[in-house]
């Protein structure tokens, strides 16, 4: 169901929720924010794609499990591979499990919820999303960090995860490991004495030279590659 538009600055959400009290309980914390607007809910898989695809919102926020298409078969209808013009999908669950966040990923999500994460980091993965960034509940990132670096070891072949580490320079391997660290653009630019334009300028390298689409890809990326332990 459409919902009255603010300015067009807004950062434009839909909601898409089986259950009535998340959906209503979403819009009230985001239509608090200034700055978001929460333009349409959806209360199953199939109704979410047809409004994305109409009202073409900056940020979908998806649960998992919905009825008519799930929100994994949403976000790669919306996001996945071979979408021509992608949207930032946010899958938003209750369930903690692994092959959700691996699928949701590779699906294109570019934000990972828990729904009890608080409101706080609702607000702050909406704001991520639009601006093409990404974000994943503190304790899904470490628990899937954990996971890569025990899977790969930390000096495992680049061979298997994609382009070597010698296709990006020094100061962007830098870069790529502070986003694996978590850190923030304001972060890396403090740390690594440059400005938060140039940290910007050297993801788009990093992005363009891995061929990876946000922040999550490259920080996995930075993982399997052994990268996060060095300096």
């Amino acid at each position: 169901m459409p919902q009255n538009h603010r300015p067009a600055s807004s950062v434009r959400v839909l909601i898409a929720d089986d259950q009535e009290m998340v959906r209503t309980g979403f819009r009230l914390i985001l239509s608090t924010q200034p700055g978001i607007d929460v333009v349409g809910e959806a209360a199953d898989g199939a109704e979410c794609v047809e409004l994305a695809r109409r009202l073409r919102p900056d940020v979908c926020l998806v649960d998992v499990r919905m009825p008519k298409l799930n929100g994994l078969q949403v976000t790669r209808l919306l996001a996945g591979p071979g979408v021509a013009e992608p949207m930032h999908v946010v899958v938003v669950t209750t369930f903690d499990q692994d092959d959700y966040l691996d699928e949701a990923l590779r699906g294109g999500a570019v934000g990972f919820l828990l729904k009890d994460a608080g409101p706080g980091l609702l607000v702050e993965a909406v704001r991520a999303a639009a601006k093409g960034d990404a974000l994943v509940s503190p304790a899904v990132t470490l628990r899937l960090l954990e996971r890569l670096s025990d899977r790969h070891g930390p000096h495992c072949g680049a061979a298997a995860v994609g382009p070597a580490p010698e296709v990006l320079s020094e100061r962007e391997l830098d870069v790529a490991r502070r986003v694996a660290r978590g850190r923030t653009n304001q972060e890396i630019a403090e740390e690594l004495f440059i400005s938060v334009a140039t940290v910007k300028t050297h993801l788009a390298n990093i992005q363009a030279k891995l061929a990876v689409r946000n922040r999550v890809e490259i920080a996995a990326w930075a993982w399997e590659a052994g990268q996060v332990g060095r300096r």
